[in-house]
C-alpha cells in the first residue's frame, strides 16, 4: 500500500491539473433539499421534518431579515450609522440556523449575523446602536442566550468553545433531557477560517469533545480575496484533520440549512462532541457599506447567485404547491414596511451616550477600582461646569 492511498486520495482527484482545488457547489457532497427551482429534493441523511406552517414562518424571517438589512444599508448611506456589515444572499443559512437552535442553546456571532439575531429575538435596533456608536451592543446576552457581535475576527470560536466547555462541567449535555441539554454554535465566515484563534477553537473542542457547532458561512469572500487564495480543499473537509467531522450543506437551502444545523446540534447536545458545517453560499452585497465588491469580483458571478435566491426559491415552493396566497404574501410585506418604520425612527431617536456610560457593563458587578476611577472621573467633568462649554 502506497503512503498516497494510506494517508488520503491521491491528489489528483483534490486539485485539478493547475493545482487548483474544486470549489463548485455540486456533487453529491452537498446538503440540499429545496432547489433553487423551488422544487423539494430527497437526501439519504437529512430530512425536513417540520410543517408547511414552519416553512412560511421561515420565508417570513427571512424577508423580514432583508428588510434590516435593507433598512440599515440606506440609514449609512444617509449618514445615521457609520458603517453597516451586509448579509444579502446569506439569509437562508442564517434562519435555518437560527431557528435550528433550542431555547438552552448559546450563539456566538460575528458582526453579520442579523437574521440568527432576530431568530433569538433580538431587537434590530439594538444592532443599529453598535454600528450607530452609541453603544457598544445594546442587548444583554444572558436574556436571548445570544453573544454580543464579535469584531475582533475569529475570536468568538474560542469563546465559543469556552462556553461549551463550561457547559459540559455543568452537567448540561448527554442526560437525555431535552429541556436541559444544551450546545454551541459558533458563527464565522470563510475568511476566519484561516485564523489562529479559529484553529485553536477546533483542537480544543475536539480535544474535550465540546458540544459546539462550527458554522461557516463560506460567501466566497473574505473581503477581496477570492476562496481559492483561503484553501486548498473544501473547508467543510478541514475538520477531519482536527478529528470532527464535516458537512457541506447548501447555504441557500433554509430546509436543508435547518436540517443539517438541527442534526449538528443534537449531536453535541448527546455528548458527541464538535461538528463543522460549511454553509455554500454567496455574499451578493458588500463585505460591509465601505466595500466596493466591483473592484474584485465579476458582475456575472453575482448574476449567477440571483438566480439562486434563498428567498425567491421558497416563494417559488409556496406559490407553486398552494401553501400561501396573496394575503400572507401582502401580510409579510406589510410587516416588513412596518419593520422598516420602526428602524428609521427608532435609530434617528437613540441617545448619544455619556461619557459616564463607558464604565457601566465592564463587569457584572462593579469594582470598587472601576467604582472609585468612575467617581474621579465625573469629578473630572464636574469641573467644567460652569465654564460655558
Amino acid at each position: 500500500m502506497t503512503h498516497q492511498a494510506e494517508f488520503g486520495p491521491d491528489l489528483a482527484e483534490v486539485f485539478g491539473p493547475s493545482h487548483q482545488v474544486r470549489h463548485d457547489s455540486g456533487g453529491p457532497e452537498l446538503v440540499q433539499l429545496l432547489t433553487p427551482e423551488g422544487e423539494r429534493v430527497e437526501h439519504p441523511e437529512f430530512s425536513f421534518d417540520l410543517d408547511d406552517e414552519a416553512v412560511r414562518g421561515f420565508y417570513r424571517d427571512m424577508v423580514l431579515t432583508r428588510r434590516i438589512d435593507t433598512e440599515a444599508t440606506a440609514l449609512q448611506r444617509h449618514g445615521e450609522l457609520g458603517i453597516w456589515a451586509q448579509l444579502l444572499g446569506q439569509e437562508a443559512a442564517q434562519i435555518g440556523a437560527g431557528r435550528a437552535m433550542r431555547t438552552q442553546d448559546f450563539a456566538f456571532p460575528t458582526y453579520r449575523e442579523h437574521g440568527v439575531a432576530w431568530c433569538k429575538g433580538v431587537d434590530p435596533l439594538n444592532l443599529l446602536g453598535l454600528f450607530r456608536g452609541v453603544d457598544q451592543g445594546g442587548w444583554d446576552p444572558n436574556d436571548n442566550n445570544f453573544g454580543l457581535y464579535t469584531i475582533v475576527i475569529g475570536a468568538q470560536t474560542l469563546h465559543a468553545t469556552g462556553y461549551a466547555m463550561g457547559m459540559q462541567r455543568d452537567g448540561a449535555v448527554g442526560t437525555g433531557d431535552p429541556e436541559r441539554d444544551s450546545a454551541v454554535i459558533a458563527h464565522f465566515g470563510d475568511g476566519a477560517s484561516s485564523q489562529g484563534d479559529v484553529n485553536e477553537a477546533f483542537i480544543f473542542a475536539a480535544s474535550y469533545n465540546a458540544p459546539v457547532v462550527f458554522f461557516c458561512q463560506n460567501n466566497q469572500w473574505a473581503i477581496s480575496e477570492p476562496i481559492e487564495r483561503q484553501t486548498r480543499i473544501p473547508l467543510y473537509q478541514r475538520a477531519l484533520g482536527f478529528g470532527f467531522p464535516g458537512l457541506r450543506v447548501d447555504g441557500n437551502d433554509v430546509l436543508a440549512t435547518y436540517a443539517v444545523t438541527k442534526a449538528a446540534l443534537d449531536r453535541a447536545r448527546d455528548g458527541q462532541g464538535p461538528t463543522f458545517v460549511e454553509a455554500y453560499t454567496y455574499r451578493m452585497g458588500a463585505h460591509t457599506t465601505t466595500d466596493d465588491p466591483t473592484r474584485y469580483r465579476l458582475s456575472d458571478d453575482v448574476e449567477h447567485w440571483k438566480l439562486k435566491d434563498p428567498i425567491a426559491r421558497v416563494e417559488v415552493y409556496l406559490k407553486r404547491n398552494g401553501l400561501a396566497d396573496d394575503d400572507f404574501f401582502a401580510g409579510v410585506q406589510q410587516e416588513a414596511a412596518e419593520l422598516g418604520a420602526h428602524l428609521r425612527e427608532g435609530c434617528k431617536a437613540l441617545p448619544d451616550p455619556t461619557p459616564l456610560q463607558g464604565f457601566e457593563h465592564v463587569y457584572a458587578e462593579m469594582t470598587e477600582e472601576l467604582a472609585a476611577q468612575r467617581d474621579g472621573y465625573a469629578d473630572y467633568l464636574a469641573s467644567f461646569e460652569g465654564e460655558g462649554h
